[in-house]
């Protein structure tokens, strides 16, 4: 006959056994469900990755090289290759002949009506204008050396808006060694493009023109020009001609359509001629430091549209 002790010990490891049956049992349930909660989270990131990705496949963009020269060339061919697999690239002879058949004075400094019907003659939903370049240059600190510099201007067609602007440059001893450094960044520029188009896609920014409604100044001859006085800034402030500008001897045109309400604030200030190397945020910054009378019709002041164009040109330091 067994002690009363032997049969306690006994219930004791029985009810041991089954807690620990219970407890993996838990554990197991917990490990499954959350087995499964990572795959279809992994999962859902996966779907909208790819939906992302198609998304963006179905845009068609096409890479321009107008000044042709042959180092544009090659490194628009570098940049196509590095991009088909995200976007649908065009071909860049058929996209070019229609990008020329718009006529401008200068193929990175249009407006944006000029880029909107190149890309509606292209068939494209942006196009990118690359430009690139070797220069001999001299400093202080160097005598001689030799500097590789590409632009590229990414232009959404639905709107002829600039939507990304980028200078690259890389300076060596010789001409060779700065190029082969330029080629080398055809990889890191195409991804920075692909991030700023899936940018420009989620912020929307295919939109066509401005959604305001606020009038523009009338004709000098016409009916409502009488009793009329447009928007005016008590003083004008000259916008800067940036330092890239300078380095790289561009001349430009920037306009800028602002909307200025009943008491003289600038509501919004929108790029409608784009130039890029840090021109266009020189206008808006110079617009809105400005103070404005605002316009009036027979002495009552009311929100108004202007259009002003600044010209940009390189003046040489005495």
């Amino acid at each position: 006959m067994r002690s009363p002790s032997c049969i306690i010990l006994r219930n004791i490891l029985t009810q041991r056994r089954k807690d620990a049956e219970t407890q993996s049992e838990v554990i197991q349930r917990e490990w499954h469900a959350g087995i499964s909660f990572r795959f279809f989270s992994m999962l859902r990131i996966y779907v909208l990755v790819m939906i992302c990705g198609s998304a963006l496949l179905a845009q068609k963009l096409a890479i321009l090289a107008p000044d042709q020269s042959p180092q544009t060339q090659k490194y628009t061919v570098q940049l196509s290759d590095s991009l088909s697999s995200k976007l649908t690239i065009l071909d860049d002879d058929l996209s070019l002949a229609a990008f020329r058949s718009v006529k401008s004075e200068n193929a990175f400094n249009l407006t944006a009506t000029q880029a909107k019907l190149a890309a509606e003659v292209i068939g494209c939903d942006y196009f990118l204008s690359v430009r690139s370049g070797t220069l001999r240059r001299t400093s202080f600190a160097k005598p001689e050396f030799y500097e590789s510099f590409v632009t590229v201007f990414l232009v959404d067609g639905r709107s002829g808006r600039l939507v990304y602007w980028d200078l690259r440059s890389f300076e060596a001893d010789s001409p060779s060694e700065s190029e082969r450094l330029f080629f080398s960044s055809s990889e890191s520029v195409a991804a920075d493009i692909t991030g700023q188009l899936e940018k420009a896609r989620k912020n929307g920014l295919g939109a066509a023109g401005s959604t305001s409604r606020i009038a523009e100044v009338p004709e000098a001859d016409s009916s409502e020009a009488k009793d009329f006085r447009p928007p005016m800034p008590y003083k004008r402030i000259k916008p800067e001609y940036t330092r890239k500008a300078y380095l790289y001897d561009i001349r430009a045109i920037v306009d800028a359509a602002v909307d200025i309400d009943q008491n003289g604030v600038v509501m919004a200030v929108e790029i409608e001629r784009w130039a890029g190397f840090g021109l266009d945020e020189s206008v808006i910054e110079t617009v809105r430091k400005m103070n404005w009378r605002p316009a009036t019709r027979n002495g009552k002041t009311l929100p108004m549209r202007v259009l002003l164009r600044y010209n940009f040109t390189k003046i040489e330091k005495e």
